[in-house]
């Protein structure tokens, strides 16, 4: 396997039949996504993302291997918070479960598209000013420390995103749902839908999640190659995960300071990468060693049932 124009056009061409078969086949019909099921696909793609993990080894070498596995359980473990506004999203707007899936499908194509987009930008730039590896390394510090100080909870205010509102002002839109479309034709005039609102509510959140995610990846490896296919990956689970999770979230409370100090350390990394040589095995040794902490100590140590917040499953109503 090399980084070469013809693999990237064949890993892009095998995102695409894998995103047709989940649209035209498996889910073809909008239905509510039950936990069974939802394991039964987070485990095809975990399975999947390994097997790709094993050819890189195979065909690029132990330490492109470890670099995707690194930055493929970076990506994983960041993607919580992302759940996590998935599910205030879709809570706060009453977005019926049978139509969560289709919104999360466009939703990650969008994602995949401009994370292609910030990926190959941040890793020219990295390229040519070498000296913006200590800018990343500072920002990654900075980011993880004021996630250490935060509650943990990502706050989500829809009234305020000025996407939102600008979609509000300048586009017709109906006061129901449509049967699950995004756009209607009413008296000669398209109007748009209230899920298609969630629908560019869930694509604006994700442009700043993303301002974290790409420079932690791209702090383990400047290979585009590497870093792409490790996010696409941690993404095509990403809707089956939400489902299996939606529901436990809450029990990983801890888990934001796993993820802080998982972004310290690699920020921290970069910062020293001239005097002190960490090697990729012993980095992929400490983030896993965080996401594992922090996961066990969430069980071990529950949230008293006063702090614990309302039902987390996503609302059966209507926008």
């Amino acid at each position: 396997m090399e980084n070469t124009p013809l693999f990237w056009a064949a890993f892009t061409a095998f995102v695409l039949a894998m995103l047709l078969l989940d649209l035209l086949v498996f889910n073809r019909k909008a239905h509510v996504v039950h936990m069974r099921e939802a394991l039964g696909w987070s485990a095809f793609w975990v399975v999947l993302s390994l097997g790709f993990n094993y050819l890189v080894w195979r065909t690029m070498g132990q330490t492109a291997a470890i670099e995707f596995l690194t930055g493929y359980l970076i990506e994983k473990s960041l993607s919580v918070d992302n759940l996590f506004v998935f599910l205030l999203i879709f809570t706060y707007f009453r977005v019926p479960q049978e139509y969560q899936h289709k919104i999360l499908f466009w939703g990650i194509i969008g994602a995949l598209v401009l994370r292609a987009v910030f990926i190959l930008v941040g890793a020219a730039l990295l390229a040519k000013f070498h000296f913006l590896l200590y800018l990343l390394g500072a920002f990654l510090v900075y980011t993880g420390v004021k996630m250490a100080s935060s509650a943990g909870e990502p706050e989500i205010d829809p009234d305020a995103n000025p996407v939102v509102k600008f979609l509000s002002r300048h586009l017709p839109i109906t006061s129901k749902l449509e049967g699950g479309k995004f756009f209607v034709r009413k008296e000669k005039l398209l109007f748009a839908t209230p899920l298609f609102v969630v629908l560019v509510m869930v694509e604006t959140t994700d442009v700043v999640f993303a301002a974290d995610s790409i420079p932690a990846i791209l702090a383990v490896s400047q290979n585009t190659f590497i870093v792409f296919t490790s996010n696409v990956f941690a993404l095509l689970g990403l809707r089956a995960l939400y489902f299996a999770l939606a529901g436990l979230m809450k029990l990983f409370h801890y888990l934001h300071y796993g993820l802080a100090l998982i972004l310290i350390f690699i920020g921290g990394k970069l910062l020293v990468s001239e005097l002190v040589h960490i090697p990729m095995g012993i980095s992929l040794g400490v983030v896993g060693a965080l996401l594992l902490g922090s996961i066990l100590l969430s069980l071990l140590r529950p949230l008293p049932p006063k702090k614990e917040a309302e039902p987390n499953s996503p609302s059966d109503g209507h926008i």
